[in-house]
């Protein structure tokens, strides 16, 4: 018995972590995927980063569309779920995922960034977009905008959450 609150402690441990770092996972609306998908613009080769991949289901549709995907996860139980939803993916090009802090990575290599984390990050997330991200790249924020950046293109839908697309400058 004693081994089953380990495990529950650990699983609560890794979430309130990462509810600390940057947001609790909650997943997004199912119906929102295909708006991400086009807002992003995506082109069959890109690279795509989903900083907070939660359960992958982003992941999984950015596969689906032809690109490499990469998603960072530090909650135990999302990223669990995610990596057996990725194992059953039926097409070849399947995305991966990282047990892993967004914060501790290089965004260079990235085409596309997906974030759904919490306004309080933003503006330390932005630095950190600023400084790796290369020129050109996009950047698609679900429900929260980037503070002081002009969003390039808004998605809204009556009744829906807003995402915003951002495209970084040279």
């Amino acid at each position: 018995m004693i081994w089953l609150y380990i495990i529950v402690f650990i699983f609560a441990l890794t979430f309130l972590y990462a509810s600390w770092r940057a947001a609790p996972w909650l997943p997004m609306y199912g119906k929102d995927l295909s708006r991400v998908i086009n807002l992003a613009r995506l082109k069959e080769g890109e690279r795509f980063y989903d900083l907070g991949a939660g359960d992958g289901r982003t992941l999984l549709a950015a596969a689906d569309a032809g690109v490499f995907a990469e998603g960072f996860e530090i909650s135990l139980l999302p990223y669990l779920l995610a990596k057996f939803k990725i194992i059953f993916f039926k097409k070849k090009n399947k995305p991966k995922i990282y047990f892993r802090d967004f914060w501790n990575i290089n965004l260079g290599e990235a085409d596309v960034v997906f974030v759904f984390l919490l306004p309080r990050i933003m503006n330390q997330l932005k630095a950190k977009m600023e400084t790796e991200l290369k020129p050109g790249a996009r950047i698609i924020c679900y429900v929260w905008p980037m503070p002081g950046w002009e969003p390039a293109a808004v998605d809204a839908v009556s009744g829906q959450p807003k995402m915003y697309s951002y495209i970084k400058g040279s």
